[in-house]
Order: C-alpha cells, then structure tokens, then sequence
C-alpha cells in the first residue's frame, strides 16, 4: 500500500518523470505533495517536488529544456543557451560544467532524460528500475515511497561497516530497485525505458606546482562562497579548525554580505580552537559567538527521541544534537545559510598512500617524507615496507577484505599506504549477516575497478565521496529548519583545484596542509593562518557513552536490526552495557547505532521491509 506521508515531510525534493502514459500515472500520486511542477511540452508533469523558486532555473530551445537546482547563479539566458548547445550537438556532456557552485542539471531531449549531481556526492540522483516506468530523483525514498520499495537487507547490512568508504559497495542505496547515479556521471533513461549511466567527470591530472594549485583554490573557494552569500544580508559560519577559518575569512572579506561566527568549546583541556577563533576575530573585526562546551549536548545524546528525514542510516545520528544545537543558533541570530569547513581534512591535507606511487618515480623525495610519516604516526617500519612492496591490484585487495570483516580491526598505528582503511562489522553481527555481506563483496571483487589508477587518488576520491555523503545529510536535517548547510569544499570547481596540485607539495608531514596555508594568504590574518594543530572532541564522545549508557540499553530492547536478523540483540546488549573492549573499532557502534534509529524513524512513514539477508 503506497504510505505518501514521509514525503509529505519533506521540505525540500525533486521528481524527474521522463514523458509517457505509464510515468504520469505515477507521478500522479506525488502530485498532492509537490509544491511545484514544471511540464512537458503537454500537461503531463517533468519536475515535480518542493524547492524555492531561486534554486531552479529553466531554459528552453525547441524541443530540448535545461533544467538547474541547487545553489548557483545560472540565469535564464545560460540555461537556453545550454539548450541550444545541446539541440545543435545532440550531446549533453558539457552542459554547465564550469558554473561554480552545488548543483543538479536535468536535461529533456528527443532522446531521453537526463540528470546528473556533482562530482562529490553532497548533490546525489537516483534512479528506478522497477514499477511501471523508471523515474528518477534527488532522494532514494522518495521513489521507495512511489513504488512501495522493500528495504534491501543485504545492503542495509552494508551500512554496518566501518569505515563507510568501500568502492563501489559504499552509497548503495538501502531500497530494492533502486539505483544511485554514480558521481560524475549522467543517468540516461531513453525513450523506450531503458537506464544506464555515463561519465562526464574524471579528477584532474595532480601535475600543478604548489603556488599555481594556491591561485586556484582560493579563486575557486571564493567563487563558491559568493555564490552563496550574494543577495542575503547576514550568513552564519563555523570558526573552528583551519578549514572552517579559511570558508570564514573568504566570506568576510570577499562575500559581499554581514558574518556571524561560532566557535563551539569542547571540554578538553587540549582543545584550542577557541584560542585561534579569538586571534582571527580580532584581526577580522567580525560577530564572534563563542559556544560554551557546558551548552552543546554530549555525543549519544537525544538517540531515542524522533528521527530525522534521512534517505539512508547517517554516521552523525550519535551526535546529531550537537549538530542540530549549532543549526538552531543560526537560524535564530536570523540566519539562512550557514558555511562550514567541513570537507578541508580529505582534500587539503590529502592522502599519504600517494607515496606509493610517488616512491617509484621519485625515491628520495618519497621515502624522506616515509620516514616522517613513520615517525610521526609511530608506524611499524615491517608493516610499513609489507604495503610498499605490495603491488597487488584493487579487485585483490578488495576480494581479502572480505576474508577479513569480522577479523579483530587493524592497529590505530597502521600505515595508510594500501588501496584503503580495511572495514569491520561489528561483533554482534549474525553469522548470516556476514555472510550475504562477505558474498556480495566477493561478487563485487571479481571485476572492479579503483576510482583512480594510483592508492592516493583513490583513497582521496573514496574519502571526498563517504564524507559529501555525510554531509548531504546535513543538509537534509538543516532543512526544516529553513537553513541552508553549505560545505564550500565540495564543490566541483574547489575539490578540482585542490586535486590537481602535485601531491609531492601537498603530501608532506613536514607542513600541515600547506595548500590551504598558502592559498589563504591576504585573506586569513597572519595571526591564524600558520595553525597546525585540530581539536576535536573525543570527551564529548566518552562522558556521552557513559551518561546516554541507557538510552544504548533501551534501543536494544527490541532492536529493529534484531528483528530484521542482521545483529544479535543479546551480544549487541552486553556490549552496550559495559564500556567499549580495548579491541572494539568505535565506529562499528556508530554505525549501528545509525541504522538502528534511522530504522525506528521508519515506523512512522510504514515503508515495508523484505526478507532476510539476500
């Protein structure tokens, strides 16, 4: 039975319904809860959903329409011109690639439909491949709502792991039927019904010396902020670590617009994030509002209270309310948009696994900066020369970390020179569980391919994608909330400029995050710009566990993964009852404490869940 009230909720969603007696009918049913539609050249609907008018900008020539939601400043004219462009070519690969901004372009042509997001995923798309007619859209359950989609338990299973970053497995879509549209390619759903999928974007050439890669960034950084602060006359922004400092004084200074800044304390005593804030307030003379650590909740706090509008389980449901606390404090100092510097760790300070590939070509430079790592990280020099020696390729090394996810996790000192961090489920998944994940992995292995040719892109672009993911959830608990969270570093143009600087200048432990560091100069004050350190708030994470103890123990009580036989309830419980075991990965609990919750907000909208692992 269709159940339409989660989507009902939602603030903010689109539909693409490619023309057609069979998607209209479908569409039909959507059509009491869209705000807005735009048509076919009939009366047949081809957007339907919620957005506010400045996020949508429609060009039309003859037959072919160019469609652009999301945050940028593509007029009209642009949008026709892109038409015209594709109605003389009969090609939509460059339409609006150099637009700065976050983004999604749909296209209506002779031949079909077509939508793609970015090149990050905090723009996804979705497509379906059951009902009457695929369909497609920016939310997976919006088109689980559509066609009664079943969960898919094998793939919730996924969502168990941790790290959440495993090509190509990571980002599946819990729902039956439904696809995501790999990042940087389009989807293509043709006249007669057919999907399939098409890159439009690779990652640059890591070729560019440190001081042009500079110029770069911080052209791309401003443009992406300006793209969101033109015409408001007050934007909030986090003013905490040196990324967050960097969107901040890029906003103040080449924004255009008032700032408010907030610094949230952290109960340890190490934490100095405060101490740097107060150095760059002075300097930029700007709002400043320091957030006490006594005001922000513990981490684990509010787990059984109402969920959130999720499309999948999210990693920050453990420390929601801390995020939600800073959302609330924006949105009354009269806040619309809220910049934050999430997204500065994966593409500024890079990864190291590029030394792998950097040791071939240039020995010395390369293994100078090995011994550094080493030293700086306490890495053992025998595991350490294992993972350089090794020149397996991906699919292998995917295939043994199958044999390996309920192994005991890897040491906190593991060197990071392998194709990725090895995931782990955690203790109390079933047996059956295991294996339908251990089986899909292994099917996956057979022929997969790495993001990227070397282990350093790869990791980096695996990271970008997990973290975006992350980051678009946000976005969606900000929304009610009328709040725009915004994460300048992802978009295209700005992870473009940091990924095409050589990684020889980039990659070091000598200099922390250097390209960031020499972007900014003239626009960070000097007083902050030379930060090397970050907070973070790991006593936030151990006094929530032992005061929210439990809340952990009430959400065992009938746990939803029990019920659906992915954990068992019993060991699930005896974990949560004592604190963590040295050999416990705590993100394996985060994760399942993600799914748990994300499953009890379910209950609510009634979507029907299938069978057991398949």
């Amino acid at each position: 039975m269709f159940r339409p009230r989660h989507i009902a909720g939602l603030p903010d969603w689109f539909l693409v319904i490619p023309d057609g007696p069979a998607t209209a009918a479908a569409a039909e049913r959507l059509r009491p809860f869209a705000g807005r539609i735009v048509g076919h050249p009939g009366e047949r609907p081809w957007l339907l959903g919620r957005w506010t008018v400045e996020r949508l900008t429609v060009g039309t020539a003859g037959d072919v329409t160019v469609a652009v939601s999301g945050t940028h400043l593509v007029p009209v004219e642009d949008a026709r011109r892109a038409a015209e462009r594709v109605r003389a070519t009969g090609r939509v690969d460059g339409t609006l690639l150099d637009a700065p901004g976050s983004y999604h372009v749909i296209v209506r042509a002779g031949s079909g439909t077509y939508l793609r997001g970015g090149a990050t995923e905090v723009r996804r798309a979705f497509v379906t491949r059951s009902g009457p007619a695929p369909l497609a859209a920016d939310r997976a359950d919006v088109l689980a709502a559509l066609y009664d989609a079943d969960l898919d338990l094998t793939r919730l299973a996924l969502h168990l792991l941790d790290p959440q970053t495993l090509h190509p497995l990571a980002g599946t879509p819990v729902w039956a039927g439904i696809d995501a549209v790999p990042a940087g390619s389009w989807a293509r759903i043709d006249t007669a019904g057919r999907v399939g999928f098409r890159r439009w974007w690779n990652p640059p050439e890591p070729v560019t010396p440190m001081a042009a890669a500079a110029d770069g960034l911080r052209d791309a950084l401003t443009d992406a902020v300006r793209v969101r602060t033109a015409g408001r006359p007050l934007v909030t922004t986090d003013l905490g670590g040196l990324d967050s400092t960097a969107v901040c004084s890029v906003a103040v200074t080449r924004g255009g617009t008032a700032v408010a800044a907030y610094t949230v304390d952290v109960h340890d005593p190490l934490g100095d994030d405060v101490r740097w804030a107060e150095r760059t307030v002075a300097a930029l003379g700007i709002e400043h509002h320091l957030v006490p650590a006594a005001r922000m909740p513990m981490t684990y706090d509010g787990l059984t209270g109402p969920g959130e509008n999720w499309d999948e389980p999210c990693l920050t449901t453990v420390d929601r309310n801390r995020w939600k606390t800073l959302m609330r404090m924006a949105v009354d100092r009269g806040s619309t948009l809220h910049l934050t510097g999430i997204g500065g760790d994966e593409l500024l300070y890079g990864s190291v696994a590029h030394l792998h590939t950097l040791l071939r070509r240039r020995p010395r430079l390369s293994w100078r900066a090995l011994r550094g790592f080493e030293a700086k990280y306490r890495w053992p020099r025998g595991e350490m020369l294992r993972q350089l020696a090794d020149r397996r390729p991906y699919r292998a090394w995917l295939a043994r970390t199958g044999d390996e996810l309920t192994a005991p996790p890897p040491s906190l000192r593991e060197p990071l020179l392998d194709w990725g961090s090895p995931p782990r489920l955690p203790p109390w998944t079933t047996p059956d569980a295991a294996a339908a994940v251990r089986a899909l992995l292994r099917a996956e292995a057979t022929d997969a391919e790495p993001l990227a040719p070397s282990r350093g892109r790869h990791r980096e672009l695996e990271a970008i994608r997990s973290l975006s993911r992350t980051t678009r959830q946000l976005r969606q608990m900000a929304a009610p909330l009328g709040l725009d969270y915004a994460a300048p570093y992802y978009d295209d143009r700005v992870a473009e400029a940091a990924l095409r600087t050589d990684p020889a200048d980039r990659i070091t432990p000598w200099r922390y995050k250097p390209l960031i560091v020499e972007a900014m100069r003239g626009v960070v004050p000097e007083a902050s710009r030379d930060r090397a350190t970050k907070a973070n708030a790991m006593v936030e994470e151990e006094s929530g566990l032992r005061r929210y103890r439990g809340d952990l123990l009430a959400l065992c009580d009938d746990s939803r993964l029990a019920r659906l036989g992915l954990i068992d309830a019993a060991a699930f419980r005896a974990a949560c009852a004592r604190p963590p075991a040295g050999d416990l990965q705590i993100g394996v609990l985060h994760q399942t404490l993600a799914c748990e919750v994300w499953l009890r907000s379910l209950e609510e909208s009634a979507v029907p869940a299938g069978g057991g692992p398949r």
